[in-house]
């Protein structure tokens, strides 16, 4: 089996418009019609030209039918005869237009009902398909302080659609997310109708966005609770105070510092995390932060602390 030039067929070239596609056969099919036509060969080139009309003014033909042409100038078909590689009309879904020539696939080619035959059965069995739209999935990524307060946003999405040459493509799309106070990580926002449309008269699917907390420069997200490293002083963890320290919501705290805090100490402030049913905890990581010895004040302090207070931090490790 030969493979079929169609452009050629129609005296075309391969960007050809629709239009285009439109004049050449009605040239060609007052040139062959067997009615009119005194060309010897007529009724045999009418049947080519009626064949590379069906395919060519059909949007999801032409796709098809220009993907498997480009398979075939780089070499697919290296012993001179054609035959469809597997999977090539996967994506495409062809179906008979009002205008797309004979139906009865007698009259065309053994090249035409190999391709086409057995995808417009498949099309017409689907054209009695009902279901509802497939869902969709996407992630969002939001400030903390918008999952804290709650908040409405756009976004842009990124999705891959078909589009009038039956080709796919990339689209995009903005759209308006309410965010709700209190949403964690992992969390799905739904989005009604937002997902693929339906089919045989079906409802759209939905749109679901798991939610992603950006990293923030003070706290760390775990489910609703928050973490937070707080830095002490030698003297305040030794001796405890009472320190200042930020909240996620907004304002400022007292936090008391036991003495004989160690690097490490977990303190939680409660229901201080992110909104919810239950809120979540606000837990501070205490990290002893030493003064640097750069005066001989700060030498001498240094030196002192070690005569009254001898310490070895080794001694677990048997030195």
């Amino acid at each position: 089996m030969d493979f079929k030039d169609y452009y050629k067929i129609l005296g075309l070239e391969r960007g050809a418009s629709e239009d285009e596609v439109r004049k050449a056969y009605r040239k060609l099919a007052r040139k062959y019609h067997p009615d009119v036509s005194k060309e010897p060969d007529a009724e045999a080139r009418m049947r080519e030209v009626n064949e590379a009309n069906d395919v060519l003014r059909d949007k999801e033909k032409r796709a098809a039918y220009d993907q498997l042409a480009d398979h075939v100038a780089r070499g697919g078909s290296p012993d001179g005869g054609f035959q469809p590689p597997p999977g090539w009309d996967e994506g495409f879904e062809f179906h008979r237009g009002p205008h797309a020539g004979p139906a009865d696939h007698a009259e065309f080619s053994e090249f035409f009902s190999s391709l086409f035959g057995a995808a417009e059965r498949r099309g017409a069995q689907r054209q009695h398909y009902r279901a509802r739209g497939e869902d969709h999935h996407a992630a969002i990524e939001i400030a903390l302080e918008d999952a804290i307060r709650g908040a409405e946003r756009e976004i842009t999405l990124r999705s891959q659609e078909i589009d009038a040459q039956g080709r796919p493509q990339w689209k995009t799309r903005t759209l308006s997310v309410k965010i709700p106070a209190g949403v964690h990580p992992g969390q799905y926002i739904r989005l009604a109708g937002q997902g693929m449309p339906g089919h045989g008269g079906e409802p759209p699917g939905d749109l679901y966005l798991e939610v992603r907390i950006a990293p923030h420069k003070l706290y760390r997200v775990e489910d609703r609770d928050l973490y937070m490293t707080l830095p002490i002083t030698p003297t305040e963890g030794a001796l405890g105070a009472k320190v200042q320290v930020p909240t996620p919501g907004g304002g400022v705290v007292e936090v008391t510092v036991p003495p004989n805090a160690r690097n490490g100490l977990k303190l939680r402030l409660k229901e201080r995390g992110l909104p919810g049913k239950p809120p979540g905890h606000l837990y501070l990581l205490l990290e002893i932060a030493l003064p640097p010895a750069d005066s001989d004040a700060a030498r001498k302090a240094y030196e002192q602390l070690a005569a009254a207070a001898p310490f070895n931090p080794r001694r677990h490790l048997g030195v």
